[in-house]
């Protein structure tokens, strides 16, 4: 665990008492729990209900874009029947360590294209006749964001790549 992520989790417990969602003797517990973590793993719990950075993006057939120096929310949900999605994070804003993306593309595909340094975890993604290609590593590395993705593409295929992928692992589901 960095200490920028350490940090990132002191500031969400400190936001959410300013706030007035905690009181005084839980943010005493919380701050503790996040500055003895080890893992991000050890912060989950600390954290789950403190963030409503949640985005629900949705259309039936129309195409779903984000590129530029968009803010990424901490979780995000994408929905499409038949449309196409391309979520590009290379030049967006990334407060967040780690980054949940839930996809629903029944008949649809998804490209999301990674900042250098980051890391993608694809095993939450079930496809029937589709397929997952992952051409970033699956471990975290210090420093770059991790991006878990689960969710349904039945017919579609997820593709998950850096601005300037090099070698990739192929995984069918």
């Amino acid at each position: 665990m960095t200490p920028a992520e350490r940090e990132t989790a002191v500031e969400l417990v400190q936001q959410a008492y300013a706030d007035g969602r905690l009181q005084p003797a839980e943010l005493e517990q919380r701050l503790e729990l996040a500055l003895t973590a080890t893992s991000w793993e050890d912060l989950g719990p600390i954290l789950a209900d403190l963030s409503d950075d949640a985005v629900l993006l949705e259309t039936t057939g129309g195409n779903i874009r984000r590129a530029g120096d968009w803010q990424v929310p901490r979780r995000l949900r994408v929905s499409s029947e038949y449309g196409r999605v391309r979520l590009d994070l290379s030049r967006a804003v990334i407060r967040h360590p780690h980054i949940e993306i839930d996809l629903r593309l029944p008949f649809g595909s998804a490209t999301i294209i990674l900042p250098a340094g980051a890391s993608a975890n694809v095993d939450g993604v079930r496809t029937e006749w589709g397929s997952v290609v992952c051409k970033v590593p699956g471990s975290r590395f210090a420093g770059g964001p991790h991006v878990r993705v689960t969710g349904e593409l039945t017919y579609g295929r997820l593709t998950i790549r850096t601005a300037h992928s090099g070698s990739f692992v192929r995984r069918r589901a």
